[in-house]
């Protein structure tokens, strides 16, 4: 039997306007009131995950948010950190070399904003816009941002993002996570920081098996916690990968897919 259950957010329990639609968030409060922990599990920052939290009622349902992919977990009934992993501010300058060209751009997060030199870049101001974040110009990012931050984003096309990401995975191997949450999101995070593996530190934490964790995910960022758990879920809309890794695949964020599998597996 299944006792929690970590959701991504984008493109898994939220629609395309980001937001839970009535019908799966009555089916998550009948999960939580039969005793099953929530867990809200997403590359985005804290700030973008509370609103998601509070109508969700983790708080009063001793739910927890995996923040950073999991770089920062948060107990949600007493809003306490029990985990927390940040970058070294060593690795800064070369990735703003890498990072802030006429290809990518490089932001992070500073007082609640998405912090970046180029606010007008598109992928910039989605990422804000998925988080509900405002924009902060910065006048420059190695002056500014010179603070362990749990992570860095490299923003950019697809095609060329994914040729940075070979590069930048050879060249921090063994020192940093880098992987892509979206085409073209390249997330750059602490060594031995995936979701998969913060879950299994929460599991450890609240003395329960893997046997006993449900996820639903759909990006390639949650390709470690498909395979990881007793019952990987994919959406309709995940990666290709993603759907092949999974034990089960539901309809897609649009049509409810989360509330499907819950019902299927949870709640029958």
């Amino acid at each position: 039997m299944y006792k929690i259950l970590a959701l991504d957010l984008d493109g898994t329990l939220t629609n395309s306007k980001k937001e839970i639609t009535p019908q799966t968030l009555d089916v998550l409060i009948q999960a939580q009131q039969k005793g099953i922990r929530l867990v809200l599990a997403s590359g985005r920052p804290l700030p973008g995950i509370m609103p998601l939290a509070e109508q969700l009622h983790l708080k009063d349902y001793c739910g927890y948010i995996l923040a950073f992919n999991g770089g920062l977990i948060i107990d949600c009934s007493t809003g306490e950190s029990i985990y927390q992993k940040v970058l070294d501010t060593s690795v800064y300058k070369h990735l703003y070399k890498v990072g802030n060209t006429e290809d990518f751009k490089i932001l992070s997060y500073l007082d609640n904003c998405i912090a970046c030199e180029d606010i007008e870049n598109q992928y910039v101001r989605y990422e804000a816009k998925l988080n509900k974040m405002k924009l902060q110009k910065l006048n420059s990012f190695l002056d500014e941002i010179n603070f362990p931050e749990p992570k860095c984003l490299i923003v950019g096309n697809e095609d060329k993002l994914s040729v940075l990401e070979k590069e930048l995975v050879a060249y921090y191997e063994g020192k940093m996570s880098i992987y892509r949450s979206e085409p073209f999101f390249l997330e750059i995070l602490p060594l031995g920081i995936d979701k998969a593996k913060c879950l299994e530190y929460l599991l450890n934490h609240l003395d329960l098996k893997r046997e006993e964790l449900m996820v639903c995910g759909d990006g390639f960022n949650d390709l470690s916690m498909i395979k990881f758990a007793g019952l990987g879920v994919a959406m309709s809309n995940a990666q290709t990968v993603v759907k092949e890794a999974a034990d089960y695949i539901t309809q897609s964020n649009e049509k409810d897919g989360v509330a499907v599998a819950v019902k299927r597996f949870i709640l029958k």
